[in-house]
């Protein structure tokens, strides 16, 4: 008698929410290279959907903070900012109250490596 196998139908169903806000202080320099941008104290990724909200994330961050955007893909919703740890870290906790706040987003706790 065959064993039937279960299988797993995963839908990428897009929300309001900000899924990942993460800070690499002091990150190896090779990242710089592999991203092609310029070297920073700290990088700043977030990740968020639905994918334009990279855009809103990144002026919001831009205007909190003294930071740049090292990436942004609206496609994808990914986000990039460069800039000294604590600045990288104001920036990317005003984009969480703002998303929260303004926009009622779901929101991610800041992590840091």
């Amino acid at each position: 008698m065959e064993e039937q196998k279960q299988r797993v139908i995963q839908e990428y169903v897009p929300g309001k929410q900000l899924t990942l806000a993460h800070v690499i202080a002091n990150p190896d320099p090779i990242l710089y290279t592999k991203l092609g941008i310029e070297e920073a104290k700290a990088l700043g990724i977030l990740t968020l959907t639905p994918t334009e909200t990279a855009i809103i994330a990144a002026d919001i961050a831009t205007k909190a903070a003294h930071v740049s955007i090292g990436y942004l893909d609206r496609f994808t919703g990914s986000l990039v900012i460069v800039g000294d740890v604590s600045a990288v870290e104001m920036a990317i906790e005003a984009v969480n109250v703002f998303l929260q706040e303004k926009l009622k987003f779901s929101t991610a706790s800041l992590t840091r490596s």
